[in-house]
């Protein structure tokens, strides 16, 4: 029984055919074929999910409506220009200002005209230096 037993698993071992196992790339960012980047560009496309919300959140606004706000920005510009020339005159001098719930203060320093912004509401803080 053993030694019919031995000869069954030596035949069944021989019998067996073995290949040596090949790994070839298809990424060519890891060294495959550089003809598979459009394929696996498309295949990822296709699989791929997730939208961009800002490109879904175009809103189609008539030409009428962005004229009006092109308009509402264009006359608030003015306006603002118009208050700082009034506040502050032609050229920016030392001191503090306030304006609504903005808070400038502009003062001399060695690296030229400093302007700090901050605004109240929200706590935002900005610093333009403008050089000598």
């Amino acid at each position: 029984m053993k030694k019919s037993l031995t000869i069954i698993i030596f035949l069944i071992g021989y019998s067996c055919v073995a290949q040596q196992l090949n790994y070839k790339p298809i990424n060519p960012a890891f060294g495959g074929e550089t003809f598979n980047y459009q394929w696996l560009l498309s295949s990822a496309t296709a699989q791929n999910s997730f939208t961009d919300p800002a490109l879904n959140s175009t809103d189609d606004e008539s030409s009428l409506e962005a004229f009006g706000e092109t308009l509402n920005r264009q006359i608030l510009s003015q306006l603002s220009r118009s208050l700082f020339d009034t506040q502050l005159g032609d050229e920016l001098q030392e001191g503090s200002f306030s304006f609504g719930s903005l808070a400038l203060e502009i003062y001399d320093s060695a690296e030229g005209l400093v302007v700090n912004i901050l605004d109240t509401s929200t706590g935002e803080q900005t610093q333009i230096i403008v050089p000598n």
